[in-house]
């Protein structure tokens, strides 16, 4: 038994060491839509409107601020919010895939359990918003 966790333990550890080398300052990601990401947070000054993208229940597009070649601000342009389970969902994800974006100056964020469509809509427009401010 000791041996099993010890191997999982190495594997973990192994795992976590290629993925903050691969997603460290200044290098490229791929966000879970193929699209190469920048970890960086050095845009060009402005207001950029990411790409609608399908969220099954309805679209998604995000607006993205950039103010001192950093990501100020998230803005939800398009989101659903036809029904009540998606006006829940989405007041619960919203406001945590902003706040990640804006952490994470990019658009490499964890999805939202129970979001799983509105997540990597999110991801893939601000992706799109992003790649316009570079």
């Amino acid at each position: 038994m000791k041996k099993y966790l010890l191997s999982i333990a190495a594997v973990g550890i192994l795992g976590a060491l290629i993925f903050f080398r691969q997603n460290g300052s200044g290098h490229a990601a791929t966000n879970t839509q193929g699209q190469t990401i920048s970890t960086s947070a050095s845009y060009k000054n402005g207001t950029y409107t990411g790409s609608v993208q399908n969220a099954f229940y309805g679209n998604v597009q995000v607006q993205a601020v950039i103010s001192g070649g950093k990501l100020t601000s998230v803005t939800f342009l398009q989101y659903p919010n036809d029904n009540p389970t998606s006006q829940y969902i989405n007041s619960q994800a919203m406001p945590y895939l902003q706040q990640e974006a804006l952490a994470a100056q990019s658009a490499n964020v964890n999805g939202v359990s129970g979001a799983s469509a509105t997540s990597p809509a999110f991801i893939a427009s601000l992706t799109d918003a992003l790649n316009q401010a570079k």
